[in-house]
Order: C-alpha cells, then sequence, then structure tokens
C-alpha cells in the first residue's frame, strides 16, 4: 500500500469533538493550550519541557500539516465540535505501514481533563486507523507513573503487553519504566 495515495477524511467528527490535522494558523491556539497545561504536561512529555513562542508553535503545526500530507505522522488537534477551543492533541505516530502499525499519543489541555475528551478522541481515532488505514496493530505507551493515561488504555480494550523497564528517560532526565498497551486485528 503507498500511503500517499490513502483519500483520508479531512477531519473526524465525534460527540463533542472535531478532530483534524493541524494547518496554517493553529500556532496561536496550540500554544496557549500548551501554556496552559505546561505544569501537568511536563511531567510527561519531553516537548513541553521547554516553553515555546508563538512562532514556533506557528511552525509546529505547518510542520505537522506537512508531515500529515505526506503520511509520515498523523497528528490530530482536537476542537470542541460547538465552539474553536482547542481541547488538545492526539494523532497516530510511529508509523509503519508495511504492517501497518501506528502508536496513538494524547494530551488534553488541563482544564478540559477528566471530562472523557481523550476517551473519546482515541476510541475515534483507533477506530479510524483500523477501519481506514487497515491497521493491524495499535499502540499506546506511557510512563508507568502515568495511571491516568494506562487506565484509559484498559478501559478501551487495550491489553497491557508488558513494561520495558528502564527503557526511556523522562522529562526531568531520569530512567523510566514504560507500560506498552496494543490492540491487535
Amino acid at each position: 500500500m503507498n500511503p500517499l495515495l490513502l483519500d483520508l477524511p479531512e477531519q473526524l467528527v465525534t460527540q463533542r469533538l472535531v478532530l483534524r490535522p493541524p494547518r496554517a494558523g493553529d500556532g496561536a491556539e496550540v500554544n496557549r493550550a500548551v501554556r496552559e497545561s505546561r505544569a501537568e504536561l511536563r511531567r510527561w512529555m519531553p516537548w513541553a519541557r521547554k516553553a515555546s513562542s508563538v512562532a514556533e508553535s506557528e511552525a509546529f503545526c505547518r510542520e505537522a500539516g506537512a508531515n500529515f500530507a505526506a503520511r509520515k505522522d498523523l497528528m490530530l488537534l482536537l476542537w470542541l465540535k460547538d465552539k474553536p477551543v482547542l481541547v488538545g492533541g492526539s494523532g497516530l505516530h510511529r508509523i509503519d505501514w508495511k504492517i501497518p502499525k501506528f502508536e496513538i499519543g494524547y494530551w488534553i489541555r488541563t482544564r478540559y481533563a477528566g471530562n472523557g475528551y481523550a476517551t473519546e478522541a482515541v476510541r475515534a481515532i483507533a477506530g479510524f486507523a483500523r477501519k481506514t488505514l487497515k491497521a493491524r496493530r495499535l499502540e499506546i505507551r506511557m510512563d508507568t507513573r502515568n495511571q491516568r493515561s494506562w487506565r484509559l488504555a484498559e478501559r478501551l480494550g487495550f491489553v497491557l503487553e508488558g513494561t520495558m523497564r528502564k527503557d526511556a528517560r523522562n522529562p526531568d532526565g531520569r530512567l523510566r519504566d514504560t507500560r506498552i498497551y496494543a490492540k491487535v486485528f
């Protein structure tokens, strides 16, 4: 399968969210959401360790949009369906089109955490990956200390395949263990 020939929808719509690739003009809102949520995000996401400028966030959005078009990384922004407010980000990463295999990542803006938005988005993305992209394997990986994240994976039927010990550094530089959840089709 040549991924460049895949016709992908412009957006995924759930009960409360619109999921779509980043595009030019999204940088300011992405920057606001990440700045508001940095205290929580920096515990888990290396990219949130350092504050970015609005221009850096805009460049990131444009690059992520280009990577989506090239089918290298399928990042999605999560917007409220009824108003233009960014709730978080997700998508399909570490893609291996030969299988096809994808890793689902996600983050939620702190003020919207605990409302089921991540669950709603990951459920929609997993369905899209299985039906449209013919995924054979989906993974979710997280720091073993991130209980909210591994509970989400379990709630959606992902199976814990194992824990890799001291396999990565967390954002503060210490070695961490990583839980790996997967669904196979």
